[in-house]
């Protein structure tokens, strides 16, 4: 296959590529010898690029695709397709979606394609022990064999871990570790590898923000720790970074921000599983590091797109404008208040707690909303 990769990798992609303009659902059905293909060069690319990488904006960050294959393509429709934007997508590719295939041939053609301008990390789901549960495993089955999932362990334990952009921007999958001094651990941490039960690599894939939470807590998942606003602050402050970015939490406009906007979570799977109403978002990140989000709705649902445009220095600093009193220097398209208020609450900053209780007497926010945790169910 080798002689031949750069004219599969063009057909692939083509194939993948037929099904845009068709009624959400159709399957790919591509030769188990080029998906096995697509795992193993993308393989040899992940091991010769860093597991920490160090990227340079302009770029596009995606959250959680989890198999919905025809809302990845709506990100690339917005966004642009590779090569006209770089991408860094932050984890969970597989798993609860019915088109988990056609979602990582995808991703592995784009990153064979465009080797330095298409970044993939890797998410909890991406092991063996997670995806041989949630889903995975079972569409290899029934759509091939289990020996090519098999094929596709081996790729993600290799999968890079961690991404900095430009010095400024800390990028990963599921957030802090207690055990994180110095991004040289990271660094030195060996692939393949599978994800362990507890530790640095576990806490990077797993871990969750709290805002009720000092220092670290117990995770309702099981796994791994929470960690409160101090901690975003102290790590931001040691390492000399401005925020940081990461997933693995289904958040209700696609984007939340915590800890006075030093961190934010993108989720971009769109009315995720069909169960929840939740919006899917993309952040772009343009050469002076300033940031803008892209929302969608699922590509079964009515599509509807709006942005929220900020610098980054606002989103490190600690006396950042109320985001209700200026709606229209945020939003480029007309949005109401009551999404507006929503991204208030995932802010957490900027506003104290009797001005939600005073949007929740007007109607505007739920008293649940008040109080609804950030993450929906253990295991995500």
């Amino acid at each position: 296959m080798a002689s031949d990769d750069k004219m599969n990798i063009d057909s692939i992609i083509a194939r993948l590529l037929e099904v845009r303009r068709i009624r959400p659902g159709r399957n790919v059905q591509l030769n188990e010898s080029e998906i096995r293909g697509l795992c193993l060069k993308s393989r040899e690319i992940f091991l010769s690029q860093p597991i920490l990488l160090e990227l340079e904006a302009p770029l596009k960050i995606c959250g959680d695709i989890h198999g919905q294959y025809y809302d990845l393509l709506r990100l690339f429709e917005y966004g642009a397709f590779p090569p006209e934007a770089n991408y860094l997508f932050l984890g969970d590719y597989v798993d609860r979606g019915k088109q988990s295939l056609e979602t990582i041939c995808l991703l592995l053609a784009y990153k064979i394609k465009y080797p330095e301008n298409f970044f993939l990390l890797r998410g909890n789901h991406e092991c063996a022990s997670i995806n041989r549960i949630y889903g995975f495993y079972d569409e290899c089955k029934r759509r091939y064999n289990i020996k090519l999932w098999k094929t596709f362990t081996d790729c993600f334990n290799c999968l890079p871990i961690v991404a900095i952009i430009d010095e400024k921007i800390f990028c990963c999958h599921g957030g802090l570790s207690p055990d994180l001094l110095n991004m040289e651990q990271i660094r030195r941490i060996m692939r393949p590898t599978d994800v362990p039960e507890q530790g640095l690599l576990c806490d990077l894939l797993w871990s969750d923000p709290d805002k009720d939470v000092s220092g670290w807590g117990e995770n309702d998942r099981g796994v791994s720790y929470t960690f409160g606003t101090d901690m975003v602050a102290k790590f931001l402050q040691k390492h000399d970074l401005d925020l940081i970015c990461r997933a693995h939490q289904v958040v209700e406009d696609g984007y939340e921000f915590f800890a006075k906007r030093q961190l934010v979570t993108l989720f971009s799977a769109p009315n995720y599983c069909g169960e929840f109403d939740n919006a899917g978002a993309m952040m772009s990140v343009d050469e002076t590091l300033l940031c803008s989000f892209q929302t969608n709705d699922s590509a079964t649902r009515h599509q509807a797109q709006r942005k929220v445009v900020s610098p980054l220095t606002v989103f490190a600093s600690s006396n950042s404008p109320c985001l209700v009193s200026h709606p229209a220097h945020l939003f480029s398209s007309p949005t109401s208040l009551h999404r507006t208020s929503l991204l208030l609450y995932g802010a957490c900053a900027a506003v104290s707690t009797l001005s939600l209780r005073s949007l929740c007497s007007c109607g505007l926010i739920s008293q649940s909303q008040l109080t609804r945790p950030l993450s929906d169910t253990k295991y995500q």
